[in-house]
């Protein structure tokens, strides 16, 4: 008896081949589970700088009035671009090299992405070692930076203790003082007084290379299998760090003079809005803060289904990143209110930013609780879970964006491949574990995500909306999603974005200054090394233009607008999201109704089919307008 055939109009995905029921690749991965895309963002987004940049930029900025130009800077910078580098990835399943298919012209744009990711990779995963070494350092009965009297102090060292003493007997004069956990950091962690400066980096600190060793190993073991394993460890990484958060609060509100150091952090100062610097500052803060221009969004969203609704992720993510810092802000001032109360100095006194606040302010603000290396645990492990998964990010950006290029060779290969990239770049941070790795750390921090990351981004905006098109990209958002982006995202992505990303680039310029470590004041030579570090990642832009315009045939005019267009094969990555317009570039489609050709293929009309055909509907009314012009 011969089978009955079913018409090829009735057939489901499914039913014809086994791989088409699912919306991924398999052979590149995707998320496994529901929340792992979301948590992934949040662990990325909700980085260090949530706790030791942001409470100090809003205090120096007016307070609670810095809040009025940050949200203002979320909603014109933060949430537009951020929504912008999802739609990019999502849409194309592809990464920040291949996803230049857009317009392959500008694929220098991926290329100097790249190259910052892999510089920042380099020192954060450092930074991530610092916080090892204080973790183990707090698995002791006694904190090691509580008094002085150690072999590494010297005649200048004043701990607390002393200092509150004094204060019930006899004046102390600490103006030449140094306190037991800035020279535990300065002299013994660092052992900086080995280095005269960064052209002297002095012997290797072998503890702190092996707290490296660990911190790279730990990442690899994440990322070993892609998404599919760090979208798994974001569960713990992403999460815990709220729940600690939330117990630092608890305890540091609780705490006498608490309430001097919130009101210090949240006083607003409204003269502060009519300064420019506080416009830029917030400007900045949203801009790192969310980690637009790294590429790692861009790489979470391209392994996602077709169809999930990065819209409204892009706001759980941006609005869940600034509440975090805010309540960071709260837990980090309760302690420096106690702590200033303690020492009898005003607030503004003890408050830092950056590396100091993490491993000097706090941990010797740590000293003076009960129970100190409890918290001084919960402090350090609730770093070291911030700053892992935005270091997965990294890893993961690089090692998709390069598999992506040469998927044959090095997706079958990625777990070698992931390793032989982790080991570079920690035989990379070698130099970092010396005596005066401090300085190139600084160094790194200053130039590899500066100017070169907001040229990155500002290029992104205008070849996105000018160059592919805001028409065409608004089609692609309502062919995936079911809906257009309105007039907000349209007028932000156009003109206020890339004006207010050209602001800050320019103020960066007129305000430069050379990078300096304490009173330490880096040589020519260094600067210019990091000025190139910075240039060179937004010379990859004309570098590609030129690989892009050689490639092609014609004239240099022709040359240049045959690279400036899509490439055949840019769109959605899997044949069945391939609807409308997208059909006509498949191998082998002729067909004028490439609609018609994926329906008798893939069976019977959905939603998404649906916007298909009104895509296809608004493109012969605008096929028929330009024929009557």
């Amino acid at each position: 008896l011969t089978q009955p055939v079913t018409p090829e109009l009735l057939v489901s995905p499914s039913s014809q081949d086994g791989d088409l029921g699912s919306e991924c690749p398999e052979d590149r991965g995707n998320w496994t589970g529901r929340l792992d895309f979301l948590l992934s963002c949040i662990g990325y987004c909700v980085g260090l700088g949530n706790v030791w940049r942001f409470p100090y930029r809003a205090y120096t900025n007016g307070g609670g009035a810095f809040l009025v130009p940050y949200f203002i800077m979320l909603a014109i910078c933060g949430i537009p671009i951020f929504f912008m580098e999802l739609s990019l990835g999502q849409f194309s399943s592809l990464g920040p090299l291949a996803v230049w298919k857009i317009s392959p012209l500008f694929k220098g744009v991926g290329m100097g992405t790249i190259l910052i990711v892999s510089l920042v990779a380099i020192y954060y995963n450092m930074i991530i070692a610092y916080v090892l070494f204080y973790l183990f350092a707090s698995l002791t009965s006694d904190l090691p930076w509580q008094h002085c009297g150690n072999w590494w102090n010297t005649d200048l060292c004043l701990d607390h203790h002393v200092i509150k003493a004094g204060n019930t007997t006899f004046p102390i004069n600490i103006t030449n003082t140094v306190s037991p956990s800035e020279e535990y950091w300065s002299r013994y962690v660092l052992h900086i007084q080995g280095s005269s400066g960064i052209g002297d980096p002095g012997r290797i600190r072998w503890n702190l290379c092996l707290c490296l060793l660990l911190s790279w190993t730990i990442v690899y073991l994440c990322i070993l299998k892609g998404v599919k394993s760090s979208g798994k460890v974001v569960y713990f990484t992403a999460t815990f760090p709220y729940l600690i958060l939330v117990m630092l609060l608890i305890r540091g509100v609780t705490l006498e003079g608490a309430w001097k150091g919130i009101r210090f952090y949240l006083t607003p100062q409204f003269d502060h809005l009519l300064s420019s610097k506080v416009w830029i500052e917030a400007a900045l803060q949203i801009f790192y803060s969310l980690g637009v221009g790294f590429g790692g969004l861009l790489t979470f969203a391209s392994y996602n289904t077709f169809h999930q609704n990065i819209y409204r992720d892009t706001f759980i993510v941006t609005l869940g990143n600034a509440i975090t810092s805010i309540l960071a802000g709260f837990a980090i001032f309760s302690v420096l209110g106690y702590m200033s109360q303690e020492l009898g100095v005003p607030v503004n006194q003890v408050a830092k930013a950056g590396p100091g606040l993490a491993f000097v302010v706090y941990p010797q603000a740590m000293t003076m609780l009960p129970l100190s290396p409890f918290w001084s645990f919960l402090f350090f492990f609730m770093l070291l879970t911030l700053g892992l998964d935005s270091q997965f990010a990294f890893m993961e950006t690089i090692v998709t964006a390069v598999t992506d290029e040469f998927p044959y060779y090095l997706r079958p290969k990625k777990a070698s491949f992931s390793a032989v990239i982790c080991i570079a770049l920690f035989l990379m941070g070698l130099i970092l574990t010396t005596e005066g790795g401090m300085y190139w750390l600084v160094l790194l921090d200053d130039y590899s995500a500066g100017f070169g990351l907001m040229v990155v981004v500002i290029t992104t905006c205008l070849v996105v909306t000018r160059v592919y098109g805001m028409k065409r990209f608004c089609r692609d958002i309502h062919m995936m999603l079911g809906f257009k982006p309105g007039p907000y995202f349209r007028a932000c992505w156009t003109v206020l974005s890339p004006a207010t990303m050209m602001a800050l680039l320019v103020y960066n310029i007129i305000k430069y200054q050379p990078s300096e470590y304490g009173s330490y004041r880096f040589p020519v030579w260094a600067e210019v090394l990091g000025i190139l570090m910075g240039v060179l990642s937004f010379l990859m832009i004309p570098v590609g233009m030129v690989v892009a315009v050689l490639r092609e045939e014609g004239t240099l005019w022709e040359r240049v607008q045959q690279a400036s267009r899509p490439a055949m094969d840019w769109g959605p990555s899997l044949e069945e999201n391939r609807t409308g317009m997208y059909v006509a570039s498949l191998a082998g489609s002729q067909s004028p109704k490439p609609l018609m050709v994926h329906m008798r293929k893939y069976g019977g009309i959905t939603s998404y089919e649906n916007t298909a055909i009104e895509v296809d509907r608004e493109m012969e009314e605008e096929e028929e307008e330009e024929s009557m012009m």
